[in-house]
């Protein structure tokens, strides 16, 4: 059996992928128990397109390593997801700045791009990370559909959820609403989609979003709790166990993301811009910011 897999090309080791996503994830591991902490320079992450696009790779590297065997994703500081902001029109003008640059201006290649890699997120969390799935979203922010499709969900007691694409003049085809539609329900999902109203972290739990609410400071610990005792049952059950509770997100995810994904950036391409002016003033209400200046 010691020559069985001679020859093989390995997957990259915890060392490696840890180096290779430091400036996305804070990662560490004990006993099979994998933590990938999101950050922008040791606070809260920022949003940039370099950032979004190291989510889908991270989720196969950590999946393609057989050391891993429970996965805790969280966010860092008070807040799980801001975007950073300045007031200077001119250091908006930025290809993938949805303030300045329409969607619509951005080339080709960059636009297929943010479409493969949007839906990607999604689908090799579900698809290649084949043990269990802890989400900690450890304060408010935006993309919290990962956190929301990972098999349980702890959140802190200022967390809140919403989806925003529509409130803004987006069409909400990136994977939230689907979430959404789900969990909640097609009437409830509308609702909240249509108003883009917030949901607290007490009616996240009472909806079914998120399954327990807790303060900051025991977020994490509670998570590594959990983790622990899921590590107590033997690796083919948790295996397996993983295989039956993603399932029915492959098939939702299989059946319609790719299908969503694909209005949310015709409409995008097809608008004049992403979002007007008067539909903006939304976004630090609905947002964390990190203001650049």
């Amino acid at each position: 059996m010691s020559d069985h897999f001679a020859g093989e090309v390995k997957p990259l080791s915890f060392e490696e992928y840890s180096e290779k996503y430091k400036d996305f994830f804070v990662m560490k591991r004990e006993d099979g128990i994998i933590e990938a902490r999101m950050h922008t320079d040791g606070g809260p992450f920022q949003h940039t397109w370099a950032g979004h696009s190291s989510w889908s790779q991270a989720w196969q590297d950590i999946a393609n390593d057989p050391e891993n065997e429970v996965l805790i994703i969280t966010g860092t500081g008070d807040k799980f997801y801001t975007i950073p902001y300045s007031k200077d029109p001119e250091k908006r003008k930025t290809a993938g700045n949805w303030e300045s640059l329409p969607f619509r201006e951005w080339s080709p290649d960059l636009m297929m791009r943010q479409y493969k890699e949007s839906y990607k997120n999604l689908e090799n969390l579900v698809f290649q990370m084949d043990i269990p799935t802890i989400a900690v979203v450890n304060g408010p922010g935006s993309h919290t559909e990962f956190a929301l499709q990972c098999d349980l969900t702890l959140c802190a007691t200022d967390a809140y959820f919403f989806e925003n694409h529509f409130i803004f003049g987006v069409a909400p085809g990136d994977g939230m609403y689907l979430i959404m539609q789900e969990l909640l329900g097609l009437k409830r999902a509308a609702y909240y989609m249509y108003t883009g109203e917030n949901i607290d972290a007490e009616t996240a739990k009472e909806l079914g979003l998120v399954n327990e609410v807790l303060p900051r400071e025991g977020l994490l610990d509670r998570a590594w709790e959990i983790a622990r005792e899921m590590m107590k049952r033997p690796r083919g059950c948790r295996y397996m166990a993983s295989q039956i509770t993603k399932r029915p997100w492959k098939k939702i995810l299989a059946d319609a993301l790719e299908h969503n994904m694909m209005h949310q950036h015709f409409d995008m391409a097809a608008e004049r811009e992403t979002g007007t002016s008067e539909l903006r003033k939304y976004l630090p209400i609905k947002i964390p910011f990190t203001y650049l200046d």
